[in-house]
């Protein structure tokens, strides 16, 4: 039954990607990564600078999906009830009686685009918090469930610092990935002038449905791990740690936090996202490795003397896939680096 679903989840992947091409030119490497969150029910954080085609990715990825999608422009104006909903009162015609009744926000759909979340105030932001982690909203001492699946995809434009509101760790935790998406190359950015400046018009067939989409969830969560993969995710995870064990001496310099117990298991989803769409039906130390810097550079904050020094997550990342070994054991494959007691 598991190999079937996988063979299914392959055969979706590549129709998912075909249907995207039509519209987006090149951006492989994200266009994956945006596939695998939404096959493991994460969240996903896009950050690039504009014209980049982030929000036309992820509205094109919602017209491939047969889902609700709504989009919010974030604002500086924007309040937490105008993407939540609100309770608004009403009248009964008969008996003039008067209720309140919670009209729902924008936030009530399956695919919701956060168009330049970072513009918006931190209680706005802290607004998708409870949805992000709970799929629901409170509101007038009540719970108001969001449908299932959901999904929020995140855009953020990395080069403006005036006028914006930089997420915090705590919300910046709650996305599955953080994914950089970088300048097309020459022959891409060639093609993107030839189709934008003519009339030539492609249309995105749909091609998954929200039952078959949960199905597909359910088949990637039930791929057997190996107790060797664990302990190579718990030592990467742990090996970003400053006050756990015996960190080495290149974290010690450069980095300030380390990664919680949410990246481990969004390792490990990632992994086994990656091995399926690529027809395995078990988690190799390449599949975490491929989904490592995605999932662990929003959770690493880096010193003071890194930045100075030009030295980012991403590098610290590198170095530490270099330094961890598979099948070591817990802390082994980190020279220095040691369980706690």
């Amino acid at each position: 039954m598991l190999d079937q679903s996988l063979i299914r989840l392959r055969e979706v992947h590549g129709r998912l990607v075909q249907e995207l091409g039509k519209v987006i030119v090149g951006q492989d490497e994200v266009v994956e990564q945006l596939l695998m969150a939404i096959l493991t029910r994460g969240h996903c954080l896009l950050v690039g600078v504009p014209g980049l085609a982030k929000t036309l990715l992820i509205s094109s990825l919602s017209r491939t999906l047969e889902l609700s999608f709504n989009r919010i422009q974030f604002t500086p104006d924007l309040m937490p009830s105008d993407i939540t909903g609100t309770e608004l009162l009403h009248i009964d015609p008969e008996t003039s009686a008067r209720t309140f009744r919670f009209a729902p926000g924008p936030l009530f759909c399956n695919v919701l685009l956060a168009d330049e979340i970072n513009r918006t105030p931190p209680k706005t932001q802290a607004a998708l918090l409870e949805a992000m982690v709970e799929g629901q909203v409170s509101s007038g001492g009540e719970t108001h469930h969001l449908p299932t699946p959901f999904f929020v995809l995140a855009t953020q434009n990395p080069i403006e610092q005036e006028g914006t509101y930089p997420l915090p760790e705590a919300q910046l935790d709650r996305f599955m990935f953080k994914v950089q998406v970088d300048y097309p190359s020459l022959a891409e950015e060639r093609e993107i002038l030839r189709r934008t400046t003519a009339n030539e018009r492609n249309e995105i067939e749909q091609v998954l449905n929200g039952e078959e989409l949960i199905q597909l969830q359910t088949a990637i969560r039930e791929m057997p791990v190996a107790d060797e993969v664990f302990d190579f995710v718990l030592a990467l995870a742990r090996g970003t740690r400053v006050r756990s064990g015996e960190p080495l001496d290149f974290i010690k310099q450069n980095v300030s936090w380390g990664a919680g117990p949410r990246a481990g298991q969004n390792l490990i989803l990632g992994a086994k996202a990656h091995a399926a769409i690529r027809g395995r039906n078990h988690v190799a130390s390449e599949d975490v490795r491929a989904v490592a810097h995605p999932v662990l550079r929003h959770r690493i904050v880096t010193s003071f003397s890194a930045q100075a020094e030009g030295i980012t997550s991403d590098m610290i990342i590198d170095r530490l896939l270099d330094e961890v070994q598979l099948g070591a054991g817990v802390g082994a494959g980190l020279p220095g680096l040691k369980t706690d007691n």
